[in-house]
């Protein structure tokens, strides 16, 4: 019996290479149809072109859909970074903010501290401007037991001056210095051609300075009619 042989080619187009076999070359009885065998072959090839397609197809429904993933992941990220971002911004400005506060409040504190302070020296003030005038008044006296308690004065003095100086209070006594308006009141004059105008020839009552304010300024007597001060920056 003589057997029809066909040869189906592949998707391409092409035989396969070599003499071997392939699954789609089959040898059929001779009493069959020729035409029915290649129309069955090319309805075999046909069905396995369009499972192809369709398999193609669902892959490219996958890949889309994958690709449409990865966007919506990369977006997600993207906002996630963002947000990220932002919070760390508003960090930042809440931890100027705080730090702001933070000095402010310290800078308040310290200046209510010194108003406070400041208030007590100068209640203070008058009781030390009496002290003072009674240790004048006793060391001006020939008698010992009031040189004796001048000296008790000055001691009770010295501690106040003490607490003043630790608070940062500055005495201001500018005996013999050139007058100065920020500091000193005048209240009188001295005429003294041999003295430098404007000198301080007598200092009346003390005054104060804290923290680079005048709390009180010195009440003093200066001098006039006397040569005018060289100017110390000159050459």
């Amino acid at each position: 019996m003589k057997k029809n042989r066909a040869r189906a080619t592949d998707p391409e187009g092409l035989e396969p290479e070599g003499g071997a076999v392939e699954p789609s070359e089959v040898e059929f009885p001779e009493d069959l149809d020729p035409e029915l065998v290649e129309a069955a072959l090319r309805a075999g090839e046909e069905a396995a072109a369009e499972d192809m397609k369709k398999d193609a197809g669902r892959l490219r429904e996958e890949r889309d859909k994958l690709l449409a993933q990865l966007a919506e992941a990369q977006d997600e990220a993207l906002s996630a970074q963002a947000a990220s971002e932002e919070a760390q911004a508003r960090f930042q400005r809440l931890q100027a903010d705080w730090d702001n506060f933070r000095k402010r409040t310290a800078q308040e504190r310290l200046a209510e501290r010194e108003r406070a302070a400041e208030s007590v020296i100068e209640a203070l003030l008058p009781a030390v401007d009496d002290l003072e005038r009674a240790i004048e008044h006793a060391e001006a006296s020939s008698d010992e037991a009031a040189r004796g308690l001048a000296e008790g004065v000055s001691a009770v003095r010295a501690k106040i001056l003490a607490v003043f100086d630790k608070n940062g209070v500055r005495v201001i006594d500018p005996l013999g210095e050139p007058f100065d308006s920020l500091e000193c009141q005048a209240v009188g004059t001295l005429e003294d051609p041999e003295t430098y105008a404007d000198t301080v020839t007598a200092v009346l009552r003390r005054g104060y300075a804290m923290g680079g304010k005048v709390i009180r300024p010195a009440m003093v007597q200066i001098s006039v009619g006397g040569p005018k001060r060289p100017d110390e920056g000159a050459r």
